[in-house]
């Protein structure tokens, strides 16, 4: 199991202690130690050179954290880490060094009307490790955990599949009960352009499309499923939006995992694709950010 630790972003919000929550019980899962930050914000105009180390045992925001955890039981060891500077570069940073980094959908700055908060969105598209973004309740959540036996979902594109969140999913069930579920969507009803005077294409069977599909999912996922036998991989193949259906699927999930656009040729600064952000910004279970691995995104 890593050692790198588990990193909760917390700024004292509501939203920030539900992701220290989710943090808390992810680093017991990989016995890893919990490493807590707090980012004290300077105004845009006063922002300093570098940023500046605080004393963590000054920092009321960490004070409340430690209340918190005081009523906690089988604590993995635990860092407190407070800077001074602007949280949209330092957190991600810190994923230089982390196993996993988590937030809260928004923090105390922006605006109410936000569904993500500018922190988070630049932690999920620019941190080198996997990003956990924990969304606030939704209507009907009552506040009881989260019921046992929910699957982990994870996102596929079948035409060119990123190995390392197909790792990180299978890790992660590993750690969660061992339910995966496999959303693999494939583009439907096709479309088709034609110049006057050409022949309309022959008909495709989408019977036949979605076969083809899970043949090509199976065998992207064999290597997977040897290395982690003890997980049950469902593979689910629609058609149509892939992120629509991954946000549908959220609604019954434990954790929802995509992966972070890779690098492009003409495109070469990192950028998260329309899927990843939609997930982000709609699915109603935390979601997990994946950067492809070194080779992938070079």
């Amino acid at each position: 199991m890593s050692t790198q630790p588990v990193v909760a972003a917390v700024d004292g919000s509501e939203d920030s202690l539900r992701a220290l929550e989710w943090a808390l019980d992810a680093a017991r899962r990989r016995e890893a130690p919990l490493r807590i930050a707090h980012v004290r914000q300077y105004a845009p105009w006063a922002q300093p050179e570098a940023p500046a180390v605080a004393d963590p045992d000054e920092d009321p925001v960490l004070h409340q954290v430690r209340a918190h955890l005081a009523k906690q039981d089988a604590l993995p060891a635990v860092e407190y880490v407070a800077l001074e500077g602007a949280p949209g570069a330092l957190l991600p940073e810190m994923g230089a060094t982390a196993g996993l980094l988590v937030l809260g959908s928004r923090g105390r700055g922006g605006f109410a009307s936000l569904l993500l908060g500018s922190n988070s969105l630049a932690a999920a598209r620019d941190a080198e490790c996997p990003v956990v973004v924990v969304p606030r309740p939704g209507p009907d959540d009552d506040g009881a955990p989260v019921r046992p036996g929910r699957p982990v979902v994870a996102g596929m594109n079948a035409d060119s599949p990123d190995e390392a969140t197909l790792g990180f999913a299978f890790a992660e069930a590993a750690l969660r009960g061992g339910r995966l579920r496999i959303v693999v969507a494939y583009p439907w009803p096709l479309q088709t352009w034609m110049l006057p005077g050409e022949l309309p294409p022959p008909h495709i069977d989408q019977d036949a499309v979605e076969h083809e599909t899970r043949i090509l999912a199976d065998g992207f996922l064999a290597p997977h499923r040897g290395r982690h036998p003890g997980v049950t991989a469902e593979v689910v193949v629609l058609p149509g939006d892939a992120a629509g259906h991954l946000v549908e699927a959220s609604r019954d999930a434990e954790l929802v995992i995509v992966g972070r656009h890779r690098r492009r040729l003409l495109a070469p600064a990192r950028m998260m694709g329309s899927v990843t952000q939609a997930v982000l910004l709609h699915a109603e279970s935390p979601v997990a950010v994946v950067p492809p691995s070194p080779a992938e995104g070079s």
